[in-house]
């Protein structure tokens, strides 16, 4: 080869490298893992403690429709298209100003919670969100480019996270839940303010009429069983032939009947309560946290959940950690009666905040049960349970610590970071990373042999149940 001809090969590797997506490049491509396989990475760099709130816009929890990926965030939330797993690429960032930006999708319908009251004058779409006004909003996603703030539903306790639970009457029914009972409502009596809160906000969208939308019922929550009194975290919604509700809650999950099931009596908007479930030392008072997420098995015969010691923010998956506080729990659907656990087994420093945190079970033709989560500085792990009484993991993606920053009070702390939520939707798995944006993985095809390819997700619905087994 002439020196022009190998000058000329290297210039053209060069350009075609430059000209391939930044798979390589990406942090999750380089960080330990097993069995699972970086892809494409949509970059959204932020930082959660490094600036104050009404500033933060880090990542928060995802949802899917056809090739779109809308991932939450503490300042509105990005549409992502997906189509390329090599490079996924945003859409647009839509802003509004409220923390923790759940939200949920359902066709041109989505709804995002707005998590708390602020001192002072905010924005949603261009327009103000006065101080002291909390709940949810609602968009029309019509227009990717240019998504529309059509209706704000004002909730005394805010909207912690939503759940979509379906159609009922022509209108989409979705359940907000507020996590924390502290300081909602009007009376400035404590114990009031505690008992006000004690509920699931239960919200009706009219889908030719989004701008309808309205609160429809409070459904109140048994329990808790210790002093520690707050609404759902998180609902998990099972339809089909399950028809079934479970709200994450305090020390006790309630778990609900929706629909024509072996149990008949409950709808989507007045739901009827079957049993609860309490756990030892989860929830409870003194043990720093509450019950957070709570899913089904597609055929409706396992209830699994996990709970947020710490709030998030704490490194509770080290070593020295008690296994409850690092763990998945397993319960008959039916009982509540408790069938297993899975405790993460990759310890995680001290400077890693960890939970188990946002989960979602792979629909799979052949009955085997598999989780998909993302759990903070631990990553992303793939977990079956078709034994409930022996889990195994599968495959995982643990990212070094995040590292430290200063704080706006110049404090130098440890980062809060990691996978926000991991969830399995087509083939792929998508990780949303607080401080890095969206994140995709392939597993190994035999991993999910069978898995059922989805028109759409919102990860705490699962729009029909199967019966394989």
């Amino acid at each position: 080869m002439t020196r022009f001809s190998r000058s000329a090969f290297v210039v053209a590797v060069a350009l075609a490298i430059l000209a391939l997506p930044a798979v390589a490049a990406a942090e999750h491509a380089t960080r330990p893992a097993e069995n699972i396989f970086a892809r494409g990475h949509s970059a959204h760099p932020a930082t959660f403690f490094g600036e104050p709130d009404g500033v933060r816009h880090v990542s928060t929890d995802l949802a899917f429709r056809g090739s779109l990926a809308f991932q939450g965030n503490y300042d509105g939330f990005r549409i992502v298209d997906i189509s390329s797993s090599d490079d996924p690429r945003e859409l647009i960032h839509q802003r509004c100003n409220g923390d923790q930006g759940d939200v949920v999708v359902w066709g041109d319908i989505l709804v995002r919670s707005w998590n708390s009251k602020k001192s002072s004058d905010r924005t949603c779409d261009g327009e103000t969100v006065p101080a002291g006004w909390e709940g949810v909003h609602v968009f029309d996603v019509s227009n990717l480019s240019d998504p529309q703030l059509v209706a704000s539903v004002e909730l005394p306790c805010g909207s912690h996270t939503v759940t979509a639970a379906g159609v009922s009457g022509r209108r989409l029914i979705v359940y907000s839940n507020n996590s924390s009972s502290a300081g909602c409502g009007a009376t400035t009596d404590v114990a009031a303010q505690n008992a006000a809160g004690d509920f699931m906000d239960v919200i009706a969208v009219p889908l030719r009429d989004p701008a309808g939308a309205r609160l429809a019922r409070r459904e109140p929550l048994a329990g808790p069983t210790t002093d520690v009194r707050t609404g759902c975290h998180d609902a998990g919604v099972i339809l089909g032939a399950v028809n079934k509700v479970a709200c994450a809650s305090a020390d006790t999950i309630n778990v609900w009947d929706v629909g024509p099931n072996d149990t008949p009596g409950g709808s989507l908007t007045n739901p009827r309560l079957l049993f609860t479930i309490t756990e030892p030392g989860v929830g409870q008072a003194g043990t720093n946290g509450r019950w957070h997420s709570a899913a089904f098995t597609w055929d409706g015969e396992v209830l699994v959940t996990g709970w947020e010691p710490g709030g998030g923010a704490e490194a509770e998956c080290e070593a020295t950690d008690p296994e409850v506080d690092k763990s998945m729990f397993f319960y008959d659907a039916a009982t509540g009666a408790k069938l297993g656990q899975w405790v993460l087994p990759r310890p995680q420093s001290a400077a890693e905040n960890c939970t188990i945190h946002n989960y979602n079970i792979v629909p799979l033709r052949s009955g085997r049960y598999v989780a998909v989560g993302g759990h903070y500085q631990a990553g992303t792990w793939v977990t079956e349970f078709t034994d409930p009484a022996n889990p195994v993991a599968l495959a995982w993606s643990d990212p070094p610590p995040v590292g430290q920053v200063t704080t706006p009070a110049g404090t130098l702390v440890n980062e809060l970071g990691g996978a926000w939520a991991s969830y399995q939707y087509n083939n792929f798995t998508y990780e949303s990373d607080i401080t890095r944006g969206l994140n995709v993985f392939r597993l190994g095809r035999r991993q999910l042999a069978g898995a059922i390819r989805l028109p759409s997700l919102n990860p705490q619905t699962q729009e029909f149940s199967l019966r394989v087994r």
